[in-house]
């Protein structure tokens, strides 16, 4: 006969592995005798009242010198890398001095959006979750998509790494235009949605069964395990929320396609297209939250520039390579104002979606010549954060300010009640 608690790590595995996320069972010390072993709308004004907020990091970061304006006087110098955003000037915030205190270099770029490293979460209550997934938690689920991740599998560590959830699970990306116009756009056959249906049931009744096991199990642990299960219930409570939003949205159909499938080329080439894409997410209020990440997958031979991105970020103050940098980072900050403009553009009842759209810019990279993660360079825009500004802050001492109180407040405006994220100490305001 199977052992039960066998057959109850069985039944976990089998959960696991038919819905994305990990709900293996902690292993639990004090048990160890036991085992060896609505539509969405298209017209004009959806989602009219509603706040958003998107997120853009890059992998490599920007340079400094170029980045930041020279005087401290509160106004927003053109310099080399904020020239291409001279057209959108007034409706953007310029940050110096903002970071999460951090080292690590490009092991540490992860905490960009959580201000946590990886591998210091595990006994944080809200582990190293990014600020877009905190949101998402509480207000996500009045859309189809709670929130969307785009970005590639590629880079120096592989994958994006700019969304992670609570339970400390890397939210895998969106690669490419083809597959972020599908998911917006394309109504699966009704037979296909059927199989869904009946395949979000049968999940539903294994999380119960799942849910079932762990509460036997809450009964015969000690308290060193108890804290263990209790963040095995958290997994749970996440897949939880997951399910009944695909439940929701199983039988209803998608927005109709302003235009036909792009197709993929090359993260420098489909940019704009992504941007798009974005932009379309939030106007047909599929979604109110996104992220994407110019990783690795960003290539200068894109851009007729023969060199590693990796490498020229260690230039060692080659002017050379410091020029072609330049040419990299110049087109994504081109790229960048464009998606301001389109959502300036775009009319959602009395305001223009940049009045409702928080959108933040940067990287988790400070210097990457020097593998620093301070200083960090950060431009806030819309969503009233963007009033022509260049703000600086202490980088040092008390009066220092972490980046999360920057989070915290756009938490807040996004309708999040909490007091708190990743290292805060308040509201940045």
């Amino acid at each position: 006969m199977q052992n039960p608690t066998s057959r109850r790590r069985f039944v976990l595995r089998s959960f696991t592995g038919s819905i994305a996320g990990s709900l293996a069972l902690p292993w639990l010390t004090s048990l160890k005798a036991d085992d060896p072993g609505s539509v969405v709308q298209t017209h004009r004004g959806a989602g009219t009242g509603a706040r958003r907020f998107v997120a853009v990091g890059n992998l490599l970061g920007f340079q400094q010198n170029h980045f930041f304006p020279e005087d401290a006087d509160g106004t927003i110098d053109e310099t080399t890398l904020l020239k291409p955003l001279a057209s959108n000037r007034d409706k953007i915030t310029v940050y110096r001095g903002l970071d999460h205190g951090l080292r690590g270099g490009h092991f540490a770029v992860h905490t960009f959006l959580s201000g946590v490293l990886h591998h210091e979460s595990k006994n944080r209550a809200q582990g190293n979750v990014t600020i877009d997934q905190f949101i998402a938690d509480q207000v996500g689920g009045e859309t189809r998509f709670p929130s969307l991740t785009v970005g590639s599998e590629g880079g120096i560590h592989g994958g994006c790494q700019l969304s992670w959830t609570k339970s400390g699970v890397r939210v895998p990306p969106i690669t490419g235009p083809a597959e972020l116009f599908e998911r917006l756009f394309v109504t699966e056959s009704e037979d296909r949605r059927a199989q869904h249906i009946r395949a979000n049931a049968l999940h539903a009744s294994i999380l119960d069964r799942v849910k079932e096991e762990a509460g036997d199990l809450a009964k015969r642990i000690n308290r060193e395990d108890k804290d263990k299960l209790d963040q095995y219930f958290t997994s749970i409570r996440d897949v939880e929320k997951r399910l009944a939003n695909r439940q929701r949205w199983a039988d209803k159909p998608k927005p109709k396609p302003p235009f036909e499938r792009p197709a993929d080329k090359n993260t420098v080439d489909d940019l704009p297209m992504l941007y798009e894409l974005i932009a379309l997410a939030l106007q047909t209020d599929s979604t109110r939250i996104a992220t994407l990440e110019i990783g690795g997958s960003f290539l200068p031979q894109n851009l007729g520039i023969d060199k590693s991105y990796h490498g020229l970020s260690h230039h060692g103050n080659d002017k050379e390579a410091i020029a072609n940098l330049l040419t990299l980072e110049t087109y994504q900050l081109e790229q960048f104002n464009k998606f301001l403009t389109r959502l300036s553009e775009i009319q959602v009842g009395e305001q223009t979606l940049l009045d409702s759209t928080a959108v933040l810019f940067g990287s988790g990279m400070g210097n990457a010549n020097a593998h620093t993660n301070t200083d960090l360079p950060v431009v806030l825009a819309g969503g009233g954060y963007g009033r022509g500004q260049y703000k600086t802050v202490p980088t040092s001492g008390v009066a220092k300010i972490p980046l999360c109180n920057l989070f915290l407040d756009i938490a807040q405006w996004m309708g999040v009640p909490s007091d708190s994220f990743g290292t805060s100490t308040s509201t940045f305001s």
